[in-house]
């Protein structure tokens, strides 16, 4: 299903279209909590080494992201949020982004491999694998669950980084997957609560479509709930400390209640003054994520 008002730019592609591809926004959070998850892991890397981890696990978040937008290049172009995409809006064919995609991913893994160690960069096939064909093909278009599961895919980059040390897991990576793991449902759900009519035509299950912005808004402040304790016993492993402990404890504060208040809402409280609590929801959990994994890094700068 296409729309014929989708085109709205140039056909031919320029640099900036295969930019866009890899999904450079989704892309600068792979690279930031990759690179926390490297730079607190016990044991050291040699800065090149290290510069080159981050920039192949960017590479591998960017074909990632390549294909997400070769397969669902459908429903892109029915949604005004992603209508304006390069595979939508004519400028890149779906077969480039495929090829750029599959290309970038081999690249990413081997020189990832080679650069530190090959458990590291099994882990960056298998999370392209988890995005590209577990949450893309498969849940995103069969389950209001997709987001949940498929933010697993978005969790790995700290424990990749960390693995980039140790060539392992642990607790504490396993504790920074759960942080960006229990986030991403009610991050994405405030935003589905003001974006319901794009995932409505585009056939998309979120659960906004499937269940209701009722439902939706208790699951929300649930997962905020869930969330506060694993954001506070990573504080109380060998990588917090007080600095992180304080972040946290006023961020989970501000998200539980901040929840709280998008859960006591009505469909027609929310009409009324167009979705004022829940964006303000969505745009704390922008700023949730990034301050614990940069309190991560001032605790470990302290210490060290």
């Amino acid at each position: 299903m296409t729309d014929a008002t989708a085109y709205q730019g140039p056909a031919e592609a320029e640099f900036s279209d295969y930019i866009a591809l890899l999904k450079p926004r989704v892309m600068s959070l792979v690279v930031f909590t990759a690179f926390v998850g490297l730079i607190v892991a016990p044991g050291t890397l040699h800065p090149l080494v290290a510069f080159c981890a981050v920039l192949f696990i960017a590479i591998g978040g960017g074909a990632s992201g390549a294909l997400n937008m070769w397969y669902d290049a459908d429903i892109d172009a029915v949604m005004k949020r992603t209508r304006n995409r390069p595979i939508p809006a004519g400028r890149i064919e779906g077969r480039e982004a495929l090829a750029m995609g599959l290309a970038l991913s081999g690249l990413a893994v081997m020189m990832l491999g080679l650069a530190t160690n090959w458990f590291a960069a099994g882990f960056l096939a298998f999370t392209i694998f988890f995005y590209g064909v577990v949450y893309t093909i498969w849940l995103k278009r069969s389950t209001p669950q997709n987001i949940v599961i498929g933010g697993a895919a978005g969790a790995f980059p700290p424990m990749i980084g960390w693995a980039c040390v140790t060539g392992g897991i642990s607790v504490e990576s396993l504790l920074m997957f759960a942080l960006v793991f229990f986030w991403t449902p009610p991050h994405f759900w405030a935003l589905a609560l003001f974006m319901k009519e794009d995932y409505h035509k585009a056939g998309v299950p979120m659960l906004t479509v499937t269940h209701g912005r009722q439902v939706t808004r208790r699951h929300i402040f649930g997962y905020t709930l869930v969330l506060a304790p694993f954001a506070l016993w990573l504080g109380l492993t060998s990588i917090g400390g007080p600095v992180y402990l304080a972040v946290a404890l006023v961020l989970n504060a501000l998200f539980i209640w901040r929840g709280w208040q998008v859960m006591q809402r009505s469909d027609a409280e929310s009409y009324a003054d167009n979705h004022k609590a829940e964006k303000a929801f969505f745009k704390l959990s922008l700023y949730y994520l990034f301050a614990h994994f940069m309190a991560l890094l001032v605790q470990h700068w302290v210490v060290a």
